[in-house]
C-alpha cells in the first residue's frame, strides 16, 4: 500500500508543480541543510512575505517531498487520512489556486543511492544549495564519493538558467559541477581576502555565551554587518550564507538580507541554548549527530562556556557510518579531551570516543560511559554540578533529548522547546 500512495504522491506532486509553476529551492547535504532551509525560507519570505513556504519538519524524502509541495502534514495511521491527502492533491491539480506560494523552499535528503535522483525527477529545482558531503548514511553507500555523486545530481538538475549555490569549504561540495552558474559561500580565512564572486562571512565573533553571532557578509565588493541573536554556533554561519546567496538569486540587496536574517533561529535539537536544573545551561543539539557536527558542537562548547563554568559533553552514538563508525567516533573523542571538563558516552559506538580521549590524555575520572540513554536518567541529576554547561547530541534513534528533557528547567514546555515531541515519538 506504501509504493501505491508513493507513487501516486509523486505524479500528483509533478503535476501540481506543473499547474501553478513555483520556483524551488531545493537544500541536500550531509549535515546543515535543515538549518539552510529555515534560514533561507527567514530570508525569502522577508521579500515575498505569504508568497513562500517550506518543507514542514524533516519532510525531505521520497514522501516528504509531496507532502511539502501538497502542503499537509503526514497522515496518521489509517487509510482515510491518506485518501484525504489524495483528496488535497488532486485539488491542486484540478484548478489553479492563488493561495498557491510562489517560492517553494525544499529539503532533500540521501538516505541510500538513488534517492536525490528521484525527488529532482518530482521537483527539479531553480536554485540548488549543497551544504556538506559526509559520512552520514555511509552505511548505505560504497564510498564518500558515492554520497557526493548522489548530491550532485541536485546540482545537475538545476536549468542553465538557475543558481547552484556551493559550500567552499567542503571540498567534495566545492568541485561540483552542473549546467547553471554557481556561486560559493563560505567562512573567510585569516589573512584570506575575499572574492568578489563569492560571498564570504568575516570578522566573526559571538556577541553573548547565550547565544548570539555577529559577521560581516560580504559580496562583490560589498559589506553588510549581520547580527543573529538568536544563534549558537559558528557553524551556523553556513545556513546564514546559504540563505543569503537565495537572496541574491531573487534580487534581495544585502542590507535587506542582512535585516530578515535577525529573525533566523535554529529548528528545536538544532544548537538551542536553554536553561538547566542547578543554574545549568544547556546546548540542545539532539536532532541527530555525525563527526562534522559533533567535533562542531563541542568547539561552541568551549567558545560559550562562561570561565569557572564546568563543560559536560553528553554524546551519543552516531549511526549509519558504516565503515566510517570506528574513525568517526575517534576524531570525536580527540577534540571532546580538549573542549570538555566531564565526558559521558552514551551506546556501544560511542565507547570508541571515551576510548580515544582516554588515549589522548582525558582522566578516568572525567569519563563515564553508559550503555543506553534510559540508564543516563537514572544518574544525571546527581552528576551535574550548579553552572554547569552541558553539550547533549547523539543520532536520532538515541533519543538523547529524552536527556534533555529531564534536566531542563522547564520541562512542561518540552513539546514547544525540544525535537521529536509529538505523540508518535513518545510512543516509541
Amino acid at each position: 500500500m506504501k509504493v501505491f500512495f508513493q507513487k501516486v504522491l509523486a505524479l500528483f506532486a509533478r503535476k501540481i508543480l506543473k499547474k501553478h509553476r513555483p520556483k524551488i529551492v531545493a537544500v541536500t547535504g550531509s549535515v546543515g541543510k535543515t538549518s539552510a532551509k529555515d534560514a533561507i525560507y527567514t530570508v525569502l519570505a522577508a521579500a515575498f512575505p505569504g508568497r513562500v513556504r517550506k518543507s514542514a519538519e524533516n519532510y525531505n524524502n521520497e514522501l516528504g517531498v509531496p507532502f511539502a509541495i501538497i502542503g499537509v502534514k503526514a497522515p496518521a495511521r489509517n487509510i482515510g487520512a491518506w485518501f484525504n491527502v489524495l483528496g488535497q492533491a488532486l485539488r491542486l491539480v484540478l484548478s489553479k489556486t492563488k493561495s498557491y506560494p510562489e517560492i517553494l523552499v525544499l529539503e532533500m535528503a540521501a538516505d541510500r543511492p538513488g534517492d536525490i535522483g528521484y525527488l529532482v525527477n518530482i521537483a527539479r529545482p531553480d536554485v540548488a544549495v549543497v551544504t556538506a558531503v559526509g559520512p552520514s548514511h555511509l552505511e548505505f553507500f560504497a564510498s564518500l564519493e558515492a554520497i557526493r555523486d548522489e548530491k550532485e545530481k541536485l546540482v545537475k538538475g538545476v536549468a542553465a538558467d538557475g543558481l547552484v549555490v556551493l559550500n567552499r569549504d567542503d571540498l567534495r561540495v566545492a568541485e561540483m559541477k552542473g549546467r547553471s552558474p554557481i556561486l560559493k559561500y563560505g567562512l573567510l580565512k585569516d589573512e584570506e581576502r575575499p572574492l568578489r564572486e563569492e560571498i564570504v562571512a568575516s570578522d566573526i565573533r559571538v556577541i553573548s555565551n547565550q547565544g548570539g553571532l555577529g559577521f560581516k557578509l560580504n559580496y562583490k565588493g560589498n559589506s553588510v554587518p549581520v547580527h543573529l541573536p538568536k544563534v549558537l554556533g559558528r557553524h551556523q554561519i553556513y545556513a546564514a550564507l546559504a540563505a543569503a546567496a537565495a537572496g541574491i538569486h531573487f534580487k534581495m540587496n544585502l542590507i535587506k538580507i542582512s535585516e530578515s536574517l535577525k529573525h533566523f533561529q535554529t529548528p528545536p535539537g538544532r544548537m538551542r541554548m536553554l536553561p538547566g536544573i542547578k543554574n545549568s545551561l544547556i546546548i540542545d543539539d539532539t536532532y541527530n549527530a555525525a563527526p562534522v557536527s559533533t567535533i562542531a558542537a563541542l568547539r561552541t562548547l568551549a567558545e560559550v562556556a562562561p570561565a569557572g563554568r564546568r563543560r559536560v559533553a553528553i554524546l551519543g552514538d552516531m549511526l549509519e557510518l558504516g565503515a566510517e563508525t570506528e574513525k568517526g567516533h575517534r576524531e570525536v573523542g580527540r577534540v571532546a579531551r580538549s573542549m570538555a571538563d566531564l565526558l559521558i558516552t552514551v551506546g556501544d559506538r560511542a565507547n570508541f570516543a571515551s576510548d580515544e580521549a582516554r588515549r589522548a590524555g582525558m582522566s578516568e575520572e572525567r569519563i563515564i560511559e553508559y550503555n543506553y540513554t534510559d540508564e543516563v536518567l537514572e544518574d544525571i541529576e546527581n552528576i551535574l554540578k550548579p553552572n554547569d554547561v552541558i553539550l547533549v547530541k547523539g543520532s536520532q534513534a538515541m533519543r538523547m533529548e529524552k536527556i534533555v528533557k529531564d534536566i531542563m528547567l522547564e520541562p512542561l514546555r518540552a513539546v514547544e522547546l525540544l525535537v521529536r515531541q509529538n505523540e508518535e515519538w513518545q510512543k516509541r
